[in-house]
């Protein structure tokens, strides 16, 4: 005999799935975390070095690797993503469908 298992389908974005206020917010700033931590990983640089690149101290390197978003506000890690030597473009258009459905993605090119 198996257990029926309950299966939620997400909506893409966990922090939204979890009920949490921000989540377009915290989904973003979790991306382009994601993104300066595989920067940073590819050109094999130490926290030391991150830091030093970025223009903060080791442990807050340490806070960001590890997907510590407070602290960090979203201009803070386009400003990272600069020192990084990537180009950050925001645009804005309209969505085809509903004004309901619009929202906020990070898109890595």
């Amino acid at each position: 005999m198996s257990k029926e298992i309950d299966i939620q389908v997400s909506s893409g974005n966990i922090f939204a799935d979890l009920g949490m206020p921000n989540s377009d917010e915290m989904l973003m700033k979790a991306e382009l975390v994601r993104q300066i931590t595989e920067i940073v990983s590819q050109r094999k640089l130490n926290q030391v070095q991150a830091a030093e690149v970025l223009g903060i101290d080791q442990p807050k390197v340490s806070a960001l690797m590890r997907g510590k978003l407070t602290g960090f506000s979203t201009e803070r890690l386009f400003r990272f993503l600069n020192a990084l030597g990537c180009d950050v473009q925001i645009v804005v258009k309209q969505t085809l469908e509903s004004p309901a459905t619009a929202g906020i993605s990070v898109v890595s090119i």
